[in-house]
């Protein structure tokens, strides 16, 4: 592996900020109070839960007590959707290119008896409102579409399946974890009434994340013990995690204006530099709006597997998808559900973030191709034809 590697896999994890290390540091020292003790120990560690949460809502445009503090994002998700579906107001419906999270929480609920309806998506990976439409007749418990797709970027319209749920009184969920610091997630501003996010994919640590509960929005809890975080998420609070997570929440909102412009440039330029190289190339998502920060690409005639393996001793890393899902040998279900997993070809996610340069960029730019042709070489295939970027 060459000294100088290059990330580019920040949609699986970023780098913990510096800013962030500092403020957590305290809480694993002589911070050390549990917040639910009254000695001063206690009311310090309480003190400083309770101005995190009024960062992290403030970052969301929330207000401090519609804040759950999680371990993450995919406690959120599972929290969101069974929490919301045992309530007994009815089923769930999401969308077909949600996280695991989402999706294995569904298939949790209908095993439970819940009716579950998968909205499908288009080539783009854009839900359908029509079918949308239709399943709100059903007055499901909750709807959880994805704000921003974290294998290949797209953005969903949010705020038009937010509206649509609230006419038809139905609760609507959204896993914000990609798009979080990267577009604008206002609760404020778009009626959706439970938001996910997490700590560890803006800067800060892993083991932390959020859940936004709009008020008078009613779940049942998925563990049982304290009377913690409204009674549903028991257990002792990670007060250094949330500290961080506020702090990692407000700087990256305060940059997300600047940082979503120079990412989108990067990707831009990333994308064209390797559909002009590689013949076949296709861009996953390419007509939709996308995460600033994501591009997702399929290369025909070449082994997944071995490309990433080639891609990690050249220094460079990216990734076949969601990181959560590692070890996987079927297609991304992402891609299938938008029809455009294709056998033989290698899908690559490359992710940005404040670190990634133009010179990153040039380098995987010149790096990607020639490995291509490597491995098509050694496997005797013949190079694909050139397509259209996004067909």
């Amino acid at each position: 592996m060459t000294n100088d590697a290059i990330y580019l896999d920040h949609a699986a994890t970023t780098p913990v900020r510096p800013e962030v290390r500092e403020v957590m540091a305290p809480y694993y020292g002589e911070r050390w109070g549990n917040p639910s003790s009254t000695h001063r120990w206690g009311r310090e560690a309480r003190v400083a839960l309770e101005e995190a949460r009024e960062r992290v809502a403030a970052a969301l445009g929330a207000a401090r007590t519609e804040i759950l503090f999680t371990s993450g994002g995919t406690e959120s998700d599972n929290l969101a959707i069974l929490g919301r579906w045992r309530t007994g107001d009815g089923g769930v419906v999401c969308s077909a290119i949600e996280h695991r999270a989402v999706l294995d929480a569904t298939r949790t609920a209908a095993r439970g008896g819940a009716a579950v309806q998968v909205l499908g998506v288009d080539h783009r990976g854009v839900v359908d409102l029509a079918e949308l439409d239709e399943t709100l007749h059903e007055r499901p418990a909750v709807v959880s579409v994805m704000w921003g797709n974290n294998e290949v970027g797209t953005i969903q319209p949010v705020a038009a399946i937010a509206e649509r749920c609230r006419a038809a009184g139905v609760v609507c969920h959204t896993d914000a974890v990609q798009a979080f610091g990267r577009v604008a997630v206002r609760v404020d501003e778009t009626p959706v009434d439970l938001v996910s996010v997490s700590g560890h994919k803006i800067g800060g640590p892993k083991g932390v994340g959020a859940l936004f509960l709009r008020s008078g929005v009613r779940l049942e809890p998925l563990l049982w013990g304290g009377g913690q975080e409204r009674d549903l998420r028991p257990g002792t609070q990670n007060v250094a995690g949330a500290v961080a997570l506020a702090t990692a929440a407000e700087l990256a909102v305060r940059e997300r204006e600047d940082e979503a412009v120079r990412q989108a440039a990067l990707r831009d330029r990333l994308q064209a530099g390797l559909a002009e190289a590689i013949a076949g190339l296709t861009i996953n998502g390419a007509g939709a709006a996308r995460l600033p920060h994501v591009l997702n690409v399929s290369i025909p005639a070449v082994d997944q597997e071995m490309l990433l393996a080639s891609l990690d001793v050249e220094g460079i890393a990216a990734s076949s998808g969601s990181a959560c899902h590692s070890g996987a040998v079927e297609p991304s279900h992402v891609l299938v559900a938008m029809g455009q997993a294709v056998q033989g070809a290698a899908s690559l996610r490359f992710s940005l973030g404040r670190t990634t340069s133009e010179a990153d960029i040039d380098r995987a730019v010149g790096t990607l191709p020639r490995v291509v042709t490597r491995l098509r070489e050694a496997a005797g295939s013949v190079a694909a034809p050139a397509a259209e970027a996004g067909a």
